[in-house]
């Protein structure tokens, strides 16, 4: 076996820090799920903390969420390649495809920029899933995004049978902030006492 200069080991990969999800899930524009021409875009920001508080600068997030008439099927579009060269193309600008994928920066921030999700049909009020990857997690963490002016009402959350299980503390990690001009603010903490709700999906 070889050894580094001194006589140390080179480390193995369960010595080494990771995995880095940030360094080549990303693609261009993936926070850009609704397209540019749409002026009733909204955007969903926050930053992802540990339990100490302190800003993950290399979570990747990935958001699933219906349309704003509520149709989950989504549309193909946000990973096209070019069938010469296989060079990514990013999304079509046209089609609102329903998923994004974005990185926290240094600061642990993320954004997307999207359309308000609609209603799906059940009692669920309109959400984005969220997907949370980062070192450190052994499994990916699930949870999910309510804004808090749904187009039927604030009653709407009231009913949404998630946010009903939930005590109001715990209730409250799962809605996000409003901010001026169409801007939602959503942190996601990792742990501690303010923990967002993750959910366990079986």
């Amino acid at each position: 076996m070889r050894t580094e200069p001194g006589g140390t080991l080179p480390p193995t990969p369960s010595h080494t820090v990771g995995p880095f999800y940030g360094h080549a899930l990303p693609f261009d524009g993936g926070g850009d799920i609704a397209p540019a021409s749409r002026t009733d875009a909204v955007t969903v920001h926050g930053h992802v903390l540990d339990g100490n508080g302190d800003p993950v600068p290399d979570a990747l997030l990935e958001t699933w969420q219906a349309d704003p008439v509520g149709n989950l099927a989504g549309r193909a579009g946000s990973l096209r390649r070019d069938p010469a060269t296989g060079r990514h193309l990013g999304r079509n600008g046209a089609d609102f495809t329903g998923f994004g994928r974005t990185a926290t920066d240094a600061d642990g921030h993320w954004a997307v920029r999207t359309l308000r999700p609609g209603r799906t049909g059940g009692p669920d009020a309109p959400y984005l899933s969220v997907c949370v990857f980062a070192r450190g997690l052994l499994h990916h963490l699930f949870t999910r995004v309510y804004l808090p002016d749904p187009p039927d009402g604030a009653e709407a959350l009231a009913r949404d049978p998630l946010l009903a299980s939930l005590p109001a503390a715990r209730r409250r990690t799962l809605v996000a902030e409003a901010e001026p001009y169409g801007v939602y603010r959503f942190d996601i903490r990792l742990q501690g006492a303010e923990e967002t709700v993750f959910l366990d999906f079986r």
